[in-house]
């Protein structure tokens, strides 16, 4: 079976899957290849690992059989129509984004993001902050989502004592289930955060924006357009809203005239909430392990759907 690598791996995970992988199974290494060979290889592919650029595919070749994206959104290829078995990275990035964005939002009630400032300069300023420094623990929070990122944000924040509600489309276990129901739950709540796939765009718009309570938090470690990044900006700006944690934008990297980039309200982690010293051993792992379960012709773990996003 020919098997293309997209994701650039070093030469131990590219002998991991030399021995871990069937006998007979051709590899293909993008990182290995020229220029002109990559894409023969990739339209020779029976299995894909990775994520290439979604022209790639719309180009007449055959469908794979099998593709393993390695990233936990896929929103840039749901446009896509592929007669083939997709997965995802599943909830192998989900404590690690709970933990950036739980630690943002942390900084930001705490003052950390002032107080590394002061450090830098070299200030003694503790006084000024000391009057603005709030608790975690007796917020109102809103989880936008309650896929695995959402489920292991709640989690974590159960142990600070917040009083937590969840949204989804269908999924029972949420708390709201229509835009509705949040717009309601909104001036009471105290901290919305994003985890919703890319497939809804703007879900956070003026009219969400603006019935949030005032003074209350906004963070996204979700997908960078589904916040109505215009109306944020204004929000903060009059202080509408207390702050943002963002860890995803609408533009990556942010563009250098941004007022994030300089609001005292708003902190960037510049999508970084998935990583981790042993992400890509996790990505080839999954690969692994999925990779067996289809040339079984078994279930697939983290079998997804480009057009619904999930």
């Amino acid at each position: 079976m020919k098997v293309f690598i997209y994701t650039d791996l070093n030469q131990s995970l590219q002998e991991k899957l030399r021995i871990e992988l069937p006998p007979g199974t051709e590899l293909s290494f993008k990182s290995n290849l020229s220029e002109s060979e990559v894409l023969p290889a990739f339209k020779l592919a029976e299995v894909i690992m990775g994520n290439p650029p979604p022209s790639w595919f719309e180009e007449p070749l055959p469908s794979p059989k099998f593709w393993q994206i390695d990233s936990a959104g896929f929103n840039q290829y749901q446009h896509l129509k592929l007669n083939t078995t997709i997965a995802n990275m599943g909830d192998l990035f989900s404590q690690d984004c709970a933990e950036t964005i739980i630690g943002g939002i942390l900084a930001l009630y705490r003052g950390l993001n002032h107080l590394i400032k002061f450090q830098l300069d070299k200030e003694w300023r503790a006084q000024e902050i000391r009057p603005f420094t709030e608790s975690l623990g007796d917020k109102k929070v809103l989880i936008l989502g309650s896929g695995t990122i959402g489920l292991a944000v709640k989690k974590a924040l159960s142990g600070f004592g917040c009083q937590i509600k969840t949204t989804a489309r269908n999924n029972p276990i949420a708390d709201f289930h229509s835009f509705e129901e949040i717009l309601k739950a909104l001036p009471e709540t105290d901290l919305v955060i994003n985890t919703l796939p890319g497939t809804l765009t703007h879900y956070v718009s003026q009219t969400f924006i603006e019935a949030m309570r005032k003074g209350s938090i906004y963070a996204n470690i979700g997908r960078g357009n589904t916040t109505d990044e215009k109306a944020l900006i204004a929000n903060l700006a009059n202080n509408k809203l207390g702050g943002a944690v963002l860890d995803v934008t609408e533009k990556e990297p942010l563009s250098k005239d941004s007022p994030l980039w300089t609001m005292d309200n708003v902190i960037l982690t510049q999508h970084t909430g998935g990583s981790g010293s042993q992400e890509v051993i996790g990505r080839v792992k999954r690969f692994i392990s999925n990779f067996y379960l289809f040339i079984k012709d078994e279930e697939i773990n983290d079998k997804v759907e480009l057009q619904t996003g999930y």
